[in-house]
């Protein structure tokens, strides 16, 4: 298998055109795109929303949704050239407006406004590009990996990163016949 790699901040516009040559150059398209960057600045249940500085809502929006929406249409002419293109914008099911207002749900006392804000405007650009590229072959969707031993997941996470990267990775070889415009787990779709 040949890897490579190129340098990419996801909030540095001139790396994304940087991605974008050296993805033209060296291989004339894009295949799949996945948007897996994210940070939580405001951790679960330690900044309430009143709290909750504009420095932290900003820098948090400007990682987890401003800069997939720019890589993503700097990369869409790439990705258009593709036979099969495939968008998967790694969400969280703490974006999910419907499970934080259901009392009875398992997220509903996990709150983290600007974390949580940015994920569902990451699933609401994910909804509005899919219905933008309705009629070509590429598919967009979002998905919630699960809590993850990562440094944003810690060490109490219960899954291990390959376990985690399961649901993205799917959605990633998704078939022609597959979804498109949807939010996703392990188990299936989730409640946007």
């Amino acid at each position: 298998m040949d890897a490579q790699s190129v340098k990419l901040d996801v909030t540095e516009k001139a790396d994304h055109r940087v991605a974008s040559t050296y993805l033209q150059d060296k291989f004339g398209k894009l295949d799949i795109l996945i948007n897996n960057a994210g940070i939580a600045l405001d951790g679960l249940g330690e900044v309430t929303v009143s709290t909750t500085s504009d420095d932290i809502i900003h820098r948090t929006f400007d990682t987890n949704f401003f800069a997939p929406i720019a890589l993503t249409q700097t990369l869409l002419p790439l990705l258009k050239k593709s036979d099969a293109g495939r968008i998967v914008n790694m969400s969280s099911v703490l974006g999910s407006q419907t499970l934080h207002a259901d009392p009875s749900s398992q997220i509903y006392n996990f709150k983290a406004l600007s974390y949580d804000a940015s994920k569902a405007a990451l699933n609401s650009f994910t909804i509005h590009l899919a219905y933008e590229l309705k009629d070509t072959k590429i598919k967009v969707n979002s998905a919630h990996p699960g809590w993850v031993k990562t440094d944003m997941g810690t060490e109490a996470a219960p899954m291990e990163i390959p376990e985690g990267a399961k649901t993205g990775v799917a959605l990633a070889l998704l078939g022609e016949d597959g979804p498109t415009g949807g939010f996703f787990n392990d188990a299936g779709p989730v409640a946007w």
